[in-house]
């Protein structure tokens, strides 16, 4: 009878960043990786989030603006971030401290980037609700980073 092993943290995140619940059904959480596609497809569909992808990288902003549910849209970070750091969290087992910072971060950047998607120009072109929450994910996860080795570096200092 063969073992098997648990996948790497990065083969989990990898699969969860292209669809949230595949890294969970690579760590063998069939239930909970279901729930996650579930929800995602659920939130994709009433947000209208394919066609504002489709929109924006065709060129058309104002279409994809239009097209979106940004009600429904602002759940999307949250339940993505999530789902990846969850998948990464369970893969190989070793859970390290405060490792949900960096994901906790890039969430909280990329909703922000969304609620200002609709206005706010760079380089006096307004970026819509596709592109702008996904520049917003690198000082996210920037900010995320730097916050989580602080954190580590305090809490090995006051053991």
């Amino acid at each position: 009878m063969s073992h098997i092993k648990k996948p790497k943290k990065h083969e989990a995140l990898i699969w969860s960043i292209a669809l949230p619940g595949f890294g969970q059904f690579l760590n063998n959480k069939l239930y909970k990786g279901s729930i996650f596609i579930l929800l995602e497809v659920l939130v994709n569909v009433l947000s209208n989030f394919n066609l504002a992808i489709i929109y924006s990288f065709t060129g058309d902003i104002q279409k994809a603006i239009d097209v979106t549910n940004l009600q429904w849209l602002m759940f999307y970070p949250c339940l993505y971030m999530f789902a990846i750091w969850d998948a990464y969290r369970d893969a190989e087992g070793e859970i390290k401290p405060y490792s949900y910072i960096p994901f906790a971060f890039s969430a909280f950047f990329i909703t922000v980037g969304l609620i200002f998607s609709t206005k706010l120009k760079v380089m006096g072109v307004v970026l819509g609700p596709i592109f702008l929450p996904i520049l917003s994910l690198v000082p996210g996860l920037a900010v995320g980073l730097i916050i989580y080795y602080i954190v580590l570096i305090i809490s090995k200092r006051s053991h």
